[in-house]
């Protein structure tokens, strides 16, 4: 049984190895053949490191390590200077951007004999491409994430602003030294509209949304059945094999880019089955703290983002002086692309799967109550034995502990805040809710199922009486009549004042 490539982004290491490797040849072969200026955006630890690397293999000619492999000999293997440049192994941190591109360009001009005269990192990079290019053969340049030094400075944005400058002086040779390159490939998450890169090179090829390339990286079912069987049998062992493979689907597949084909998490698989228990393993590579933070600041809803409609405009939308929340959570992996009709020309975004949704509401709710996650967590089985034993008393009782707990500053007047913080505590119960119900005559604020009683809730600024006449007006509870449970009713009245839950009305 081949070992798994857990932290492994080298291809020749990972093949000499004895790691899995999952065949990619064929749809990197389409890449290669068909055009030479590219650009993909994928979320972090998501497999672009290894595609990088997979090309650089092939631009150096190395056939014999793709033995066996789709590519092997379906493609003429030709070597070409390569600039390879991974702005997650620079230092950037450490010496700053400018530096850190100066040093890197340095190191691959002394590996090839080549002394450059010139010391920006823009005159670096044209100097460096124009003396590594000979007329036999061009140069391949491979960097993967572009945008890390704007990435992980997005709290910083003074930072930020400077290094995507820095990036932008960088990349402005690109399009003068076309002549001179065979093959251009970036990665990154985002797409910065003010980089160079997308401004400069009209004729970058954006592969992100394109449907010939969206398995390009993380691993399809097909993949996942073929080349991890192995893996899956030992963890058919210790689980029911019947209830595992819906379960790991669940948990770990959901992501796409077209709306059609959907891949697994990659990162989130491979270390399943390493440790053979379920757990947030990608999301705890990274926790969002940004992102949760801006959420927390504009009073964004559960609602205002999962399982939305949006137009192809969104993903665009990437501008530090503007940052919009939703391209920002799709273009980080927080949201993914669930289907998209032709005839309106329109996406469906909402969580990929169950590892980015509790995961990523329960690190919200943090944000919003300003607890720690052991603390709602205790929180969390007290509503959860309340609503099992419909003792709606003790459940009002922990909600407005909870209400009680966060710090004045941060309360939002808005009934959404109120609303967003209900729905992230109730949902870390892993009970089935759902919020704005749609039904024939209105919308359900929320609707909570437990395994004997559906609770159908509406939230009103003040009056509760005002709240549960609105589920009597509407008939909201006639949705659920058919379903054999109890339906209870409650009105929940939220006090301006107390910044809390006032009256509550149940029926």
């Amino acid at each position: 049984m081949k070992k798994l490539p857990i932290g492994k982004q080298d291809l020749e290491s990972l093949i000499n190895g004895g790691y899995v490797y999952v065949d990619k040849t064929e749809i990197i072969h389409r890449l290669i053949s068909t055009g030479s200026v590219y650009f993909l955006s994928r979320p972090r630890r998501f497999g672009k490191s290894l595609l990088v690397s997979t090309l650089k293999e092939i631009y150096s000619g190395n056939k014999e390590l793709f033995k066996g492999l789709w590519i092997y000999d379906k493609h003429i293997f030709k070597k070409h200077p390569i600039i390879h440049i991974d702005f997650s192994e620079m230092g950037i941190k450490e010496k700053g951007a400018q530096l850190a591109i100066t040093d890197a360009l340095t190191k691959i001009a002394l590996e090839n004999n080549i002394v450059l005269g010139s010391s920006t990192p823009g005159s670096m990079f044209s100097e460096l491409i124009q003396k590594l290019a000979t007329p036999e053969a061009k140069v391949a340049i491979l960097i993967d994430e572009y945008d890390k030094p704007i990435i992980d400075y997005m709290n910083q944005m003074d930072i930020a602003k400077e290094n995507r400058d820095i990036l932008k002086n960088f990349y402005a040779p690109l399009k003068g030294n076309d002549e001179h390159i065979e093959f251009l490939f970036l990665t990154g998450v985002s797409k910065f509209s003010k980089v160079s890169i997308f401004s400069d090179l009209n004729h970058l090829n954006d592969i992100t949304l394109n449907d010939q390339y969206a398995t390009i990286v993380g691993y399809t079912e097909k993949e996942l059945y073929l080349y991890f069987m192995q893996h899956l049998a030992l963890a058919g062992q210790r689980f029911d094999i019947d209830k595992l493979l819906p379960k790991i689907k669940l948990w770990y597949n959901g992501y796409s880019w077209d709306g059609l084909k959907f891949v697994y998490n990659p990162f989130s698989i491979l270390n399943f089955l390493s440790q053979l228990k379920f757990g947030n393993y990608w999301f705890a590579t990274g926790t969002p703290t940004f992102l949760t933070e801006l959420m927390q600041k504009r009073n964004i809803a559960i609602e205002d983002i999962n399982n939305i409609s949006v137009n192809s405009s969104v993903f665009d939308k990437y501008e530090l002086d503007r940052l919009e929340t939703i391209a920002l959570l799709f273009q980080t992996g927080y949201l993914t692309i669930k289907s998209y009709d032709i005839n309106t020309e329109r996406y469906l975004l909402a969580y990929p799967n169950k590892e980015v949704e509790h995961s990523f509401e329960e690190h919200l709710l943090g944000t919003y109550v300003n607890k720690g996650i052991d603390a709602n967590a205790v929180l969390v089985n007290r509503l959860l034995k309340s609503l099992n034993e419909k003792n709606i008393e003790l459940f009002i009782k922990q909600i407005k502990s909870l209400y009680k707990n966060i710090p004045y500053p941060i309360i939002d007047d808005d009934e959404k805040y109120y609303h967003t913080v209900f729905h992230l505590m109730l949902n870390m119960m892993c009970v089935n809710i759902e919020s704005e119900v749609l039904t024939s005559d209105g919308r359900i604020d929320a609707v909570i199922k437990t395994e004997n009683y559906i609770y159908v809730i509406e939230f009103k600024m003040g009056s509760a009486k005002k709240a549960i006449e609105q589920i009597h007006k509407k008939h909201y509870h006639l949705k659920f009549a058919n379903e054999g449970r109890q339906v209870i009713l409650l009105g929940i009245g939220f006090d301006e004042t107390e910044k809390n839950i006032g009256e509550w009305v149940v029926a």
